[in-house]
């Protein structure tokens, strides 16, 4: 591999920075120090490359880095009181840089361009310790003089949690210095400066040697002087220090060390057979561990129906708790199951120490790393063949004549390259509403964008709402929901590209629908590189992008009102997966319908003779009816209107009738006539001689319009 490089020539007036092509980490050595009973201090690392930067990327001021049981924040500022500085290199005085300066590599590389000398005039770094270390050590590399007005001054301080800031240069044995660094004061402060020129920028001779051994370290201030003592000019394009990582102690962490095993009871099941996954939690460590949490999110393909063993497993959290496990012990959880997935495919399960409660040497939890000892999978494949299924014959659903589609290649249906939200006029349909939305993640290659790069097999030049996404983890999704105005009958259209590749990524892809608020399940049609589950399909085989084998063909053979595609990744994806994509192609709609019924029904109130206690149909007796008209179709009817003839042995109770949504709830008086504000609040009803109307300006679907009035028995 190639670390990044400092150029110079004769002289540092000609020193140039150029991006590494790779990147090239500093590791150091964990060393366990402890008897048999008790945990004691260990080494760890504040390894600068675990800030996830690029070579030359700034480090922005509260960066943090995890360390051990430690965590390392990073704050910064600039003090000037002369003419201005500005960084040199990267996009931040102090950036991260991949190659190495003095003997460290991977380092933070402070620059400095300062056009006009002032001794105020400096570059502030704060390090802070969540809690209290020991034998805190780095390097502060290539403090120099060079021939060029150029001129390096550092001060070091440190806090040992008291708030009071204290000098290393009191603590003479804190330090070592190359034999081009002095002793000198800066801005009121004990500090160093270069006193030669240390040579290229893998010399050692600049460098300032730290080690606090034990003196207890809370937060350290580096201070990065500019120009000291130079005239005119005293920077250009070449000045700079380096960083190394940070070693360190954290005395009485306790140790642990968990590994986990995970295994199946029959790699070849049949569709439908009884499994069992068996995990196995051992600590290898000095001490015992509580509540530890073994994360194991069951995939798509095994339906959970029990676990016994050690400890609880929810299939809410997806989570294995372990009370206790002490030093040497094994705990173990059976988890029971039945398999849901299909002929031919394969299914593997990822399982993860989640959290601990103490260090663990090796590992760290819930990182979703596959490559750990306290990580672990085991895999089944399903027995039989697998073929491309065949959808639901759209037109039996749905008479051509009848349907309307939205098509990518028409005239008017454009997606503006990168926008989240659109929306498109169908005649019969209305305007349908697309809005885009993700979890995380970024949409990468122009997208979302209406194009050719996914075309399904069919024509070269078919274009599709294209989507390509670069996930950060396998939790993140991309969502895309689409409201229409109204309901329609039915819905097809097809998904293309849903697959898999090996340390890349695993499609997955999840379709809801619903109608008037209530969900409504699709049914998904496979290709030869995925399969489906219920509302699922996940990728598990390559497919090209002019192939039908990655198509899942969506039907809903309901009404549906909105329909929502989530797309992600399925547990089978590496922890950061890599870029992916789908295309969402025409979609074909049932166009919207009514369908109204009329339902009466009556009940007995009271009679003369019982009155309100089984009271009987007699003359005298009050009677209750109850007219309620339903929309059960999936478009809005409109200008509804209803008549009802009331018999001649029955006389109509004058003011009785009532309106509402449904016979229960009909409780808004309406007035006998046909006229005034009750006609229309949203329901009207009147009486004309025998002959009862009841009016509606809309129903839409799934709602109802009841009337209720009474009649006395003649």
């Amino acid at each position: 591999m190639n670390a990044g490089k400092l150029h110079q020539g004769s002289d540092r007036s000609n020193l140039r920075l150029w991006a590494a092509q790779t990147m090239l980490c500093a590791f150091a050595a964990l060393f366990l120090l402890f008897s048999p009973s008790t945990a004691m201090a260990q080494t760890f690392t504040a390894d600068w490359t675990n800030l996830g930067l690029g070579s030359f990327q700034g480090v922005p001021s509260g960066a943090s880095v995890a360390a051990g049981p430690r965590t390392v924040t990073i704050t910064h500022q600039q003090i000037t009181d002369g003419g201005p500085f500005t960084n040199n290199y990267g996009t931040e005085m102090v950036n991260y840089f991949n190659g190495t300066i003095g003997s460290q590599t991977g380092t933070l590389l402070y620059t400095m361009d300062n056009d006009t000398f002032d001794p105020d005039d400096r570059f502030e770094t704060i390090y802070t310790f969540d809690a209290n270390v020991t034998n805190l050590a780095f390097v502060v590399d290539h403090v120099d003089r060079a021939t060029s007005p150029r001129h390096d001054g550092v001060t070091i301080e440190y806090d040992t949690g008291t708030g009071t800031w204290l000098n290393i240069r009191s603590v003479p044995t804190t330090f070592s210095l190359g034999s081009v660094v002095g002793t000198t004061t800066l801005s009121g402060v004990q500090g160093f400066h270069g006193t030669g020129s240390a040579g290229n920028q893998f010399g050692t001779n600049g460098n300032i040697s730290v080690d606090f051994g034990t003196i207890s370290v809370q937060r350290v201030r580096i201070t990065y002087h500019f120009g000291q003592d130079e005239p005119g000019d005293p920077s250009g394009p070449a000045q700079y220090i380096g960083l190394s990582d940070f070693t360190f102690q954290a005395a009485g962490t306790p140790i642990s060390d968990l590994s986990l095993s995970k295994s199946v009871s029959n790699t070849t099941p049949v569709a439908g057979s009884t499994i069992n996954y068996t995990l196995n939690l051992t600590n290898n460590g000095p001490v015992a561990e509580t509540n530890v949490q073994v994360q194991d999110i069951l995939p798509t393909g095994f339906s959970f129906t029990g676990s016994s063993g050690f400890g609880t497993y929810s299939t809410g959290t997806s989570l294995w708790t372990v009370p206790n496990i002490a030093s040497g012990q094994t705990r173990s959880i059976t988890i029971t199951g039945t398999v849901t997935a299909p002929a031919g495919v394969t299914i593997t399960n990822f399982a993860e120490v989640f959290s601990q409660t103490n260090f663990d040497t090796d590992s760290t939890p819930g990182n979703g790393s596959t490559n750990e000892d306290d990580d672990d999978s085991a895999s089944f494949t399903v027995q039989g063949t697998r073929t491309a299924g065949t959808p639901p014959n759209f037109n039996a659903i749905c008479p051509i004549a009848n349907q309307t589609l939205l098509d990518w290649n028409s005239t008017g249906i454009t997606w503006t390259s990168g926008t989240l939200n659109n929306s498109y006029t169908l005649t019969n349909i209305g305007t349908i509403d697309f809005a885009l939305s993700n979890t995380g993640g970024t949409y990468d290659d122009g997208s979302p964008e209406d194009n050719t790069n996914n075309t399904g097999g069919l024509a070269a030049t078919e274009q599709s709402l294209y989507q390509n996404l670069q996930f950060d983890n396998r939790t993140q999704v991309a969502t895309t929901v689409i409201t229409l105005p109204t309901a329609v009958p039915s819905v097809q259209f097809t998904v293309f590209d849903i697959d898999f590749a090996a340390n890349d990524f695993a499609d997955k892809l999840t379709v809801t629908g619903s109608f008037d608020g209530a969900t409504v399940m699709p049914t998904l049609t496979n290709g030869v590189v995925n399969y489906v589950i219920g509302n699922v399909a996940i990728g598990d085989g390559g497919s090209n992008s002019d192939s039908a084998n990655g198509n899942v063909v969506v039907t809903f053979s309901s009404p549906v009102d909105t329909i929502t595609i989530e797309y992600g990744n399925a547990s089978t994806a590496p922890a950061n997966p890599d870029g992916q994509a789908i295309s969402i192609h025409d979609i074909n709609f049932c166009n919207p319908t009514t369908t109204l019924s009329v339902t009466k029904i009556s009940s007995v109130i009271s009679d003369p003779v019982n009155g309100t206690t089984d009271p009987k149909s007699i003359p005298g007796a009050t009677i209750q009816y109850c007219i309620l008209i339903s929309n059960a179709g999936s478009a809005t009817a409109s200008s509804i209107s209803a008549t009802d003839t009331i018999p001649g042995n029955l006389t109509y109770t004058a003011a009785s009738m009532q309106s509402g949504s449904n016979c229960g709830s009909a409780a808004t008086a309406e007035d006998d006539d046909n006229t005034g504000a009750d006609e229309n609040d949203p329901f009207g009803a009147s009486i004309s001689g025998a002959v009862l109307t009841a009016t509606a300006a809309s129903l839409g679907p799934a709602e109802g319009y009841a009337l209720t009035f009474q009649v006395t028995v003649d």
